[in-house]
């Protein structure tokens, strides 16, 4: 939603999972690389971030970046600078990073695991929102939202559900939040 009223263009929002990408592969994905720089290189790689140029880097699950890694992206944030793997010239940074998580970064902090002064640079604009079960007002919202998409996903004409089946919807705590939500409509229609 920042990205799209940001008015850049939606080809310049860029997603990376950060628990979804090796440790060893991080930070060649988020910079790219040059051909030669690491075994297995065999052609230069255009990163994420030259990718995000002008638009968004949405860093999902930061608080599973690794520690060195956390150091660059801390370079990143201040200085606006990266540096391709395997190369040695600063490329400038013109775009947002938003990130996300769903652990405490603070207790992260605390147990040495995530770097304090790279908190205390992404925490300039928090955004928290309470799990699911916390409010339970978004789930109709939310319900119409994923049976619109699967309609279309799966070329279905669902209109509504079972009053009964909403109200076990809105009782049960949804400890997955908003994905397991998703994926019980998905499952059900």
């Amino acid at each position: 939603a920042v990205h799209s009223a940001s008015g850049c263009s939606p080809a310049n929002f860029v997603p990376v999972n950060c628990a979804a990408i090796p440790e060893s592969l991080l930070e060649s994905e988020l910079f790219g690389h040059v051909k030669g720089a690491f075994t297995g290189a065999e052609s230069s790689r255009e990163g994420k971030c030259a990718r995000a140029q002008g638009g968004t880097l949405f860093l999902d699950e930061i608080g599973d970046m690794p520690l060195p890694l956390q150091a660059k992206l801390l370079r990143l944030l201040e200085e606006k600078i990266y540096e391709v793997l395997g190369s040695d010239i600063g490329q400038t940074a013109d775009f947002r990073v938003i990130v996300a998580t769903n652990r405490n970064l603070k207790e992260l902090c605390q147990q040495g695991t995530f770097r304090t002064d790279l908190y205390y640079r992404l925490n300039v604009f928090p955004l928290t929102i309470p799990p699911l079960r916390e409010r339970a007002e978004d789930i109709p919202v939310l319900i119409d939202h994923f049976m619109r998409k699967y309609n279309r996903k799966l070329g279905l004409n669902i209109r509504s559900i079972e009053p009964e089946a909403k109200k076990c919807l809105l009782r049960y705590a949804w400890r997955g939040n908003v994905r397991e939500l998703e994926n019980c409509i998905e499952r059900s229609m």
